[in-house]
């Protein structure tokens, strides 16, 4: 779902769809504020295709734009509760809402759609309800008996919010920076698990788990806990009335949705509406690893699986508007975004409207190739944590943004928050990367799924090395992105990049190249400011970079960065020149445009 709204109360307004949320104040009633409304759903409409509300009440409005997953006959936006004094606009899924009617029994639903219970669940329990909601989500509640708002973002951040302020004392909520970065002073980031309130004028966190003050956990590693923890948060996530799939890399950690989604469907409310046998979705460049290893996983689990070939000119073609859609220019982000935005596209093409995606898992058991650096266990918890509480500005991002651009809905299991407790709740030494033992990264969730009897995966994909996304759609795509940035950014212009932009310096072509791309779209302060800056390696933080002393000589934030430990690892004689991307510009056309290979029409059942 997504949605937007304008609220002005008190000098107050807001606006939030339900994928494009804002909160706007103190704007002229009338014309003036519906052109606004318009002007911004227009930026907007990708997020939710299928049907647009505007709702005012006084000087307050909220306005939606809908993607329809759960009753998508009656569930449009806003929502109310009975007497319509609260209405509330939502972007997302909230997993265990049958639960939550159960606990409302003296109120009356409107609709089927999950996030119908959010504007009783205030009217029973005020603010404090919003730890009761399981799921993915962003929303405006706005209670019309005094006008007052609150703004809630779930736990992670997987669904995408900012918050601004206008020089009129105005509050604005969105989805995305573009719904608010021209009428905003300043914006940012709204903070993942927290909430605003207009009553207190301040955002307080809501989400206080245990591993947020990283404390080091000690409770022994059960595989069997662990397991029954995922496979619950992947088969709650099979809540849909729309065709769905999964996206498959052939990695370890989309291969188990994927293992998990094909034994758990059967039975569901989803295989008796659209059938039993599993859609999977696959991008690369043409031999790439992960076609190779999607392909194999599809045919051992038996799902209907779709491959999708892109080049790196098709890439190449495509960066302006996944910049302009993801709104970031973070290096690695692009690079995964990129070929993710390409494959959202054909996916929608093919009637589905929802995915369930791998993301969360290398943050969380340390996945990431760096990992095997890791001094001690307690290095390597204190890292996870940091890698978490980031991910909504990169991976959370990436997987809302390049999806919702084609109005599809990424679901990411490995974020729910029991299974997150869970498995951080584990003591690290675990985790620890320990080859002579044969316990490489994370081991902890291969051991879990390696069952002997009923196996859920083939033994080589269980322990399949680590690739991160922009790697293992091809080498040459990002070889071919450093060489494009290179014929785009000159020697001068580098010795400038400093004093043109002192925030973030670009230290690569490649950075120098996106950013440009960025401010063009994005040229306010409040816009660069919401993105991530320091040095990386295989997508370290800065502070593991200290944990290997080669590595502060190789920065880059892909996985064959991790000098020694990737087997396909850049040669580390050649640094240079494979960060200013000098390599043959003949890959960059050596390939057929985008094409759809070995996927057949999506058959629904009715």
């Amino acid at each position: 779902m997504h949605g937007r709204c304008c609220v002005s109360t008190n000098g107050q307004k807001g606006e939030i769809s339900c994928e494009d949320h804002r909160i706007l104040g103190n704007l002229e009633i009338g014309k003036k504020v519906r052109r606004s409304n318009e002007r911004y759903e227009d930026r907007l409409k990708h997020r939710g295709p299928d049907w647009s509300g505007l709702y005012q009440h006084g000087d307050c409005f909220l306005s939606h734009q809908r993607l329809a997953i759960v009753d998508p006959a009656s569930g449009d936006q806003p929502l109310f509760n009975e007497d319509k004094a609260i209405v509330v606009t939502v972007n997302g899924e909230i997993y265990n809402h049958e639960e939550l009617r159960k606990r409302l029994p003296n109120h009356k639903f409107r609709t089927g759609s999950d996030c119908d219970v959010i504007a009783h669940l205030y009217e029973e329990y005020g603010e404090d309800f919003v730890d009761m909601l399981d799921g993915m989500f962003s929303f405006v509640l706005l209670d019309t008996r005094d006008n007052s708002f609150i703004v809630g973002r779930d736990a992670i951040g997987i669904t995408s919010l900012y918050i601004g302020w206008g020089l009129d004392g105005s509050i604005w909520i969105s989805s995305e920076m573009k719904g608010l970065n021209d009428d905003c002073e300043h914006f940012e980031s709204f903070p993942p698990g927290h909430l605003y309130s207009s009553k207190e004028g301040e955002l307080r966190r809501w989400y206080n788990p245990p591993w947020f003050s990283e404390a080091i956990p000690s409770t022994p590693y059960d595989p069997l806990v662990l397991r029954r923890a995922f496979e619950n948060a992947v088969i709650k996530r099979l809540m849909t009335d729309v065709p769905f799939g999964v996206l498959l890399s052939g990695g370890l950690d989309s291969s188990l949705v994927a293992s998990i989604t094909a034994r758990h469907l059967t039975g569901t409310k989803a295989a008796k509406q659209w059938g039993a046998q599993l859609h999977s979705f696959c991008v690369g460049l043409e031999g790439s690893p992960d076609l190779k290893a999607a392909k194999e996983v599809a045919d051992y689990l038996g799902t209907v699986h779709h491959e999708f070939h892109f080049t790196v000119q098709d890439g190449i073609d495509a960066i302006e508007d996944v910049i302009y859609h993801i709104e970031t220019y973070d290096v690695t982000t692009i690079r995964a975004s990129t070929p993710m935005f390409l494959m959202s596209r054909k996916i929608k093409s093919l009637g589905v409207k929802m995915v369930i995606s791998g993301e969360g898992s290398d943050e969380i058991f340390g996945g990431y190739l760096y990992f095997h650096k890791a001094p001690n266990k307690e290095e390597l918890h204190r890292e996870t944590c940091h890698k978490i509480k980031a991910l909504h500005q990169y991976d959370c991002l990436r997987a809302n943004k390049s999806t919702s651009a084609w109005g599809l809905e990424a679901r990411v299991p490995f974020l729910d928050k029991e299974f997150i407790n869970v498995a951080m709740d584990i003591d690290p030494e675990w985790k620890m990367i320990k080859p002579d033992q044969g316990r490489i990264e994370k081991w902890v969730l291969r051991n879990a799924f390696d069952d002997e009897e009923n196996p859920y995966l083939p033994k080589h994909i269980l322990y399949r090395q680590k690739e991160q996304f922009s790697d293992g759609v091809g080498y040459s795509w990002i070889d071919g992105l450093k060489s494009h940035a290179a014929g785009h950014v000159t020697d001068k212009m580098m010795l400038n990049a400093t004093h043109i932009f002192p925030h973030n310096t670009p230290t690569t072509k490649e950075a120098y190249y996106y950013r440009m791309i960025f401010e063009r779209f994005f040229p306010q302060n409040s816009a660069r400011s919401t993105v991530p800056g320091g040095a990386s390696v295989a997508c370290s933080t800065a502070k593991a970079i200290e944990w290997d002393s080669t590595w502060s000589n190789n920065l880059d934030p892909s996985g064959r960065a991790a000098l020694g430990v990737h087997v396909s690892a850049y040669d580390p004689q050649l640094p240079t020149s494979v960060a200013t991307g000098k390599v043959p510009t003949n890959i960059i056309n050596k390939m057929p445009r985008m094409v759809e290979v070995s996927a057949p029409g999506l058959t629904i059942q009715s």
